[in-house]
């Protein structure tokens, strides 16, 4: 295998080349060196895990599913007609403006907020400057033409989630609140100790403004960073409301699995007036359907939340994974059409484009 596949099997699979009070506290924190705290019912004392969807594959799996399945050859570039994007300063009151920077990567702009989740503007989502998943388009926004931020909210440590380097950048010229899973605030402020990372459980709330609070979700998907690290910091979907018609549902990384989450977050935070819900990185599906939805997933975890509008996210700007560069889009409308649903109900966003409703 080359140096290049290397790097990219662990950035795939959030893996780097390198590992990265009282007594039971030292050690826990020998055992997990992001995060030390009593069980719960998803956290065992070392490591977090779904407690309804217990997820894990062999090394061996990895490899086949990962680095030997056949992959769809995709462009090295994929410009998106929507690149280029100049948000507004601010958005006011209910008016919501939602813009996909690419990848996972999002402004929400509502009561006079400026919120990113996941923002990666790296040009590769790897531990390494120089091999892994590298972009096949720029960010829908240049960073210099973002608003002045207010909060970022990153749903889990993966490279394609947890960028480190853009994290330093807008700490560096906003100073942003970052609201984040436990156990990955850890992980930023080891990097840059600027970084105001504020490390949250499942059910917890942060205020960030008197009109507007997020809340963590759980989320079927798993974390690490190093080789040694696998699902020692949490993960997490979002929900950000900004009012009783207003309230956005932001996913993160999640498998439909059993299904069992969504309607439970639809009862307890909805209804939503949208819902970011991933569409890409599915195959082959084998090995990728307890991390990853695909679109036909992603349709019913829309229905099964009670979302009125949804956008499709994480596709199309990093190959992180087997099908074509398109397919994700194609299907989603295969799967909405069999769904009855309209395309205005759906649709899988470029980087640059905005959705207003």
């Amino acid at each position: 295998m080359t140096r290049r596949g290397l790097f990219k099997m662990f950035a795939v699979l959030g893996l780097s080349a390198a590992g990265g009070g009282a007594a039971w506290l030292q050690q826990a924190r020998a055992k997990n060196p992001y995060y030390a705290g009593p069980p719960t019912d998803h956290f065992d004392g070392v490591r977090f895990f779904n407690p309804d969807h217990p997820w894990s594959k062999s090394f061996g799996e990895l490899w086949r599913g990962v680095w030997f399945s056949d992959k769809a050859a995709w462009p090295e570039s994929w410009p998106s007609p929507f690149a280029g994007a100049r948000p507004p300063a601010r958005v006011e009151g209910d008016a919501l403006r939602v813009t996909l920077i690419g990848h996972a990567s999002l402004l929400i702009q509502t009561q006079g907020l400026n919120v990113l989740v996941d923002p990666v503007w790296s040009e590769r989502c790897s531990p390494v400057s120089f091999a892994g998943p590298k972009r096949v388009n720029p960010p829908g926004v240049a960073f210099d033409d973002l608003p002045k931020i207010d909060a970022v909210l990153v749903t889990h440590n993966h490279y394609d989630h947890l960028d480190v380097e853009t994290l330093s950048r807008l700490a560096a010229r906003d100073a942003p609140r970052v609201i984040t899973p436990l156990g990955n605030g850890t992980i930023m402020k080891a990097h840059d100790p600027k970084i105001a990372a504020e490390s949250y459980d499942w059910g917890a709330r942060a205020p960030l403004s008197d009109r507007v609070t997020v809340h963590l979700t759980p989320a079927y998907h798993w974390s690490a960073r190093g080789v040694n690290d696998r699902r020692k910091a949490l993960w997490c979907g979002f929900v950000i409301d900004a009012g009783p018609d207003n309230r956005i549902y932001v996913a993160g990384d999640t498998a439909l699995g059993p299904g069992t989450i969504f309607p439970e977050i639809g009862r307890a935070h909805g209804p939503f007036r949208l819902a970011a819900l991933p569409v890409g990185a599915y195959e082959p599906r084998w090995f990728m359907r307890d991390q990853h939805a695909n679109p036909q997933d992603a349709v019913e975890m829309f229905r099964a939340v009670g979302a009125k509008r949804a956008v499709g996210v994480h596709w199309g700007t990093f190959q992180l994974t087997a099908e074509a560069i398109d397919a994700p889009e194609r299907a989603l409308a295969e799967a909405r059409t069999a769904a009855g649903m309209a395309a205005e109900d759906f649709r899988a966003l470029r980087p640059g484009e905005v959705w207003t409703g």
